[in-house]
């Protein structure tokens, strides 16, 4: 039995209510809100946290294939399954594989691990940018899912059938040098985006001899907020199997959208119960699944129910705009910082991407950096690698920088101290000031530290264990 043997979810913490753009233009806005990615997120620090919440239960280093999907990486030419896989420490042989320039990315990488016996990891990310006063702007938001593919007994959703079609169609672009996203008139992309979904779902339940009033959860992906009404009253779904789609908490989160919304039905499924997913973008993705009996014994994942309701809904929209380069401000005076070293970078990327320190075999002290010389009983050359991710640790001091060349003052950091040894210096983030206490208990979380000379540089900081 081939399938979904694990799901997870990533949503930031910030959340940018909908309000403040009617504040700030003075037009109509859509109600709710739309997460927002931190300035020190991108679609591969947000990639990274769906794949650690899929692979909770898991052993990462029976993980045969990685694919990522997303249409806002952060380099035109250069891999990220790189810096993924050795982020999420997986082996080094892992085969991968990245898929972009299409919202069906997600779908289209999760349909081709589907198909497969061997155990693959799929990550959808995006962090799309709209035009300031623009429907896309109101509507975008960002998120990672991710889910871990297979076959055995513990599987949690077979895959029944999957079905492609392609269309061409310009619906929704962003070509090369565009800083934003763009679409054609709503009424021309919602008439494509019917016939085709009309066309591929009744096509793959036909063959499957299947009705679609025995399918409990539809899902309808499409790019823009009226299509997915539009497609489910031409097939006649109804109320109860269609799913919510998110765009008052969450926003349309591109190559990640379909699959968040399966993450939302995997966590209300029952056994034996039909999903469809149709994901709509220059013709139209649609995967048949089946629950089983393994979905009510899986291992809990935070997924969307986990990440829904930790936020901050304060996020200002002169922040958010820095935040996405919209708006250009006074650089801090300080020197500019240098180009990171690519030789120095390829020595410690254990160190710097997987987070391995070293532990003594003495006398059991954890230490970070790697170092030779134990700082406790001073033996010499006898360390073993020890990773502190997923380590608990606690606050121990912190101070608050308001001087820091960062794009959320002040800076934070703090003193961090881990469970059976070791202590850091790092940033913490996803916080307030006025939340930072002393014995606090944090968690390592993946982020990116700044780009310059075209070089993205990722590091590990801490934020509050919620």
């Amino acid at each position: 039995m081939r399938g979904i043997l694990s799901y997870g979810a990533y949503i930031p913490y910030h959340r940018l209510q909908r309000t403040k753009l009617k504040e700030f233009f003075g037009t109509s806005t859509l109600k709710g809100e739309k997460a927002v990615a931190g300035f020190d997120e991108d679609a591969v620090s947000m990639g990274v946290e769906a794949g650690f919440d899929s692979l909770n239960g898991l052993d990462e280093k029976t993980i045969d294939a990685v694919y990522f999907a997303t249409t806002n990486g952060p380099y035109d030419e250069k891999s990220s399954l790189s810096t993924i896989t050795k982020a999420l420490d997986l082996r080094k042989d892992v085969r991968g594989m990245e898929t972009a320039h299409s919202l069906r990315a997600g779908t289209s990488s999760l349909m081709e691990a589907l198909d497969q016996e061997k155990q693959t990891l799929i990550i959808a990310s995006d962090c799309q940018i709209g035009a300031p006063n623009g429907a896309n702007e109101q509507l975008f938001g960002d998120g990672a899912v991710s889910f871990v593919t297979g076959s055995g007994d513990n599987v949690v959703a077979k895959v029944v059938d999957s079905l492609t079609v392609q269309d061409e169609v310009v619906g929704q672009w962003r070509s090369n040098g565009d800083d934003v996203e763009r679409n054609w008139e709503e009424r021309f992309i919602s008439s494509v985006f019917t016939t085709s979904v009309q066309h591929a779902v009744s096509k793959l339940l036909h063959k499957n001899e299947i009705a679609l009033s025995g399918v409990s959860k539809v899902i309808i992906s499409a790019p823009v907020k009226k299509g997915y009404q539009k497609i489910a009253r031409a097939l006649g779904v109804s109320e109860e199997q269609l799913l919510d789609p998110l765009f008052d908490t969450v926003g349309q989160t591109g190559t990640a959208h379909a699959g968040m919304m399966l993450v939302e039905a995997l966590e209300h499924a029952k056994p034996g119960e039909y999903i469809l997913v149709a994901n709509f973008a220059e013709g139209t993705d649609v995967i048949l699944l089946e629950a089983t009996d393994a979905l009510a014994k899986s291992v809990d994942h935070k997924g969307l129910k986990g990440h829904i309701q930790v936020k901050n809904s304060d996020l200002a929209y002169a922040n958010y705009l820095k935040w996405k380069g919209l708006l250009k401000t006074e650089p801090p005076r300080r020197p500019e910082r240098d180009r990171p070293s690519a030789p120095a970078m390829y020595r410690n990327y254990d160190q710097n991407l997987s987070f391995y320190g070293s532990k003594c075999q003495v006398c059991g002290t954890a230490q970070f950096p790697k170092q030779r010389v134990c700082a406790k009983c001073h033996a010499k050359d006898q360390m073993e690698d020890y990773r502190f991710v997923g380590k608990t640790a606690t606050i121990t001091t912190y101070t608050l920088d308001y001087l820091a060349p960062t794009l959320a003052l002040p800076a934070l950091i703090a003193v961090i101290d881990f469970e059976g040894g070791g202590r850091i210096m790092c940033e913490l983030t996803d916080c307030e000031p006025d939340e930072i206490e002393i014995g606090m208990e944090v968690e390592l979380t993946f982020r990116r530290l700044y780009e310059q000379g075209g070089i993205h540089n990722y590091f590990w900081k801490a934020r509050p264990k919620r």
